[in-house]
């Protein structure tokens, strides 16, 4: 069956780095764009990058989080670097067989999300 597991989240300072990865299984990762959003509390789940053969960002992480994948080992990443205490979320993986998009229901498989939370 379909799996998109994410890891490597977790506290970290302002100014600090994180990276996120998404192992996926159970369809052919490279025929997917992939994408990463995140949910604060209280708000809605929201883009953050995504990537096919090009990629695609927020403007809110533009220049500090870069999305990468490496299709041999259906894995898709996000490096997080100078982090912000609004980054706060727990961020998603999903995957889209229609193409990068900014909107959730263009993504067909989600993963179940690892927190990210950013202190001041």
């Amino acid at each position: 069956q379909v799996q998109l597991v994410e890891s490597g989240g977790g506290l970290v300072q302002a100014g600090g780095s994180l990276r996120l990865s998404c192992k996926a299984s159970g369809f052919t990762f490279s025929s997917y764009a992939m994408g990463w959003f995140r949910q604060a509390p209280g708000k809605e789940r929201e883009f953050v990058a995504a990537i096919r053969r090009s990629t695609y960002y927020a403007d809110s992480v533009w220049g500090r989080f870069t999305i990468s994948r490496d299709n041999a080992k259906n894995t898709v990443y996000l490096q997080m670097d100078s982090l912000k205490p609004e980054d706060t979320a727990v961020y998603y993986c999903a995957a889209s067989n229609s193409g990068s998009s900014t909107y959730t229901d263009k993504y067909n498989y989600w993963g179940q999300g690892t927190q990210v939370t950013v202190s001041s």
